[in-house]
């Protein structure tokens, strides 16, 4: 049972000869700030659930491409900002940062690390690339690609038309940390083969038979395929029952554990007309629509999405999902701080 907490002093309350004694020596009371610190039964996020419409980003997102060349953007973003956390925040939610970036045909984003993980969902256009510690790896609408903590990486686009895609990273925990650098390096020289998704990891429940007496990769597969994707939702469709989300977790192939240790991602497929209710956890999570129409009630606000909308839920929050169409499926992807939580012991989920 749980007991009534109760009312704390102020500062206020405090002479003031003693809080300037305080300030001098650079001390503060704890019990003034306690209840803000640590809200009652609940967390208070400042997260807002927000919508971010893609006919509205990209005009802006393709402006910026005439506006400002990539030599001096560096990374060309337009980042989407969450109103609870301030314009200036740069927090899409507390623990997530993320935005549309944009390349033109002929540029090269330079070679880099950074503390920070980052993940590349495609939006848009053909002939992009992400190179990662030399592995070339082709962008296609709804491809997941992963830039881990620390892995050297470049952008570059070898097609004819722009392209967009969503970019996803930890930046907010990382800024909090007081850990956050980048480290410029040389552009790489990036191997005239395969990657990985078209090679050692082409099918579900194998992998490379050497590596069972090897000591596995952290980051073995760097690119998961739309096209692949795609049909395993529908194939996990037929066999979910209706009204169950037919959800698909992105899993390092070698272990079957998160990709990252602080971001998780996951594929929901909602059939036409179908409503599910998301299973409530503690974590914040960004919506993105890979293709459809949808709305999404979070908490009392609701919200309508279509194709490359990007809409975000705070932690602890209550998420309905809908299918607005009655003719076609709607997909979604969504990335979360579950694999934080769940590291630092406070994950939880809650009864329906």
């Amino acid at each position: 049972m749980t007991a009534a907490a109760p009312t704390l002093g102020t500062l206020e309350e405090l002479p003031a000869d003693y809080r300037a004694a305080m300030a001098r020596r650079n001390l503060v009371p704890l019990w003034p700030s306690m209840r803000a610190l640590l809200p009652q039964g609940a967390p208070r996020p400042r997260t807002e659930p927000t919508l971010w419409r893609y006919e509205e980003v990209r005009p802006l997102l393709l402006r910026a491409g005439e506006l400002t060349p990539i030599e001096k953007a560096e990374r060309r973003v337009l980042v989407f900002a969450n109103p609870g956390h301030g314009l200036d925040g740069l927090h899409t939610t507390g623990t997530i940062y993320a935005g549309m970036q944009l390349i033109l045909p002929g540029e090269t984003a330079p070679n880099h690390r950074h503390t920070p993980s980052a993940v590349r969902l495609v939006v848009e256009g053909e002939g992009g690339f992400t190179a990662v510690n030399g592995e070339y790896l082709p962008m296609a609408p709804g491809d997941l690609i992963l830039t881990p903590a620390l892995q050297w990486h470049e952008h570059g686009h070898r097609g004819r038309d722009p392209v967009i895609w969503l970019d996803i990273l930890d930046l907010p925990l990382l800024v909090g940390m007081e850990a956050s650098y980048a480290r410029e390096g040389e552009r790489q020289t990036v191997r005239n083969a395969p990657d990985a998704a078209a090679t050692r990891y082409r099918r579900a429940g194998l992998v490379p038979y050497a590596s069972l007496a090897a000591s596995r990769p952290i980051y073995p597969l760097l690119r998961w395929p739309w096209a692949e994707i795609r049909p395993a939702l529908e194939a996990l469709a037929t066999d979910t029952p209706a009204g169950t989300p037919v959800h698909l977790a992105y899993v390092n192939p070698e272990t079957g554990g998160e990709c990252l240790p602080t971001l998780g991602f996951s594929a929901l497929m909602l059939r036409p007309g179908e409503e599910v209710a998301v299973p409530r956890d503690s974590a914040s999570a960004l919506y993105h629509v890979v293709d459809g129409e949808a709305e999404a009630e979070i908490e009392e606000t609701t919200l309508t999405a279509s194709r490359a909308d990007v809409f975000v839920a705070p932690v602890h929050a209550r998420v309905r999902l809908a299918n607005r169409s009655a003719r076609a499926p709607l997909f979604l992807f969504r990335i979360d701080d579950a694999p934080l939580q769940r590291k630092i012991g406070i994950y939880e989920c809650f009864p329906a």
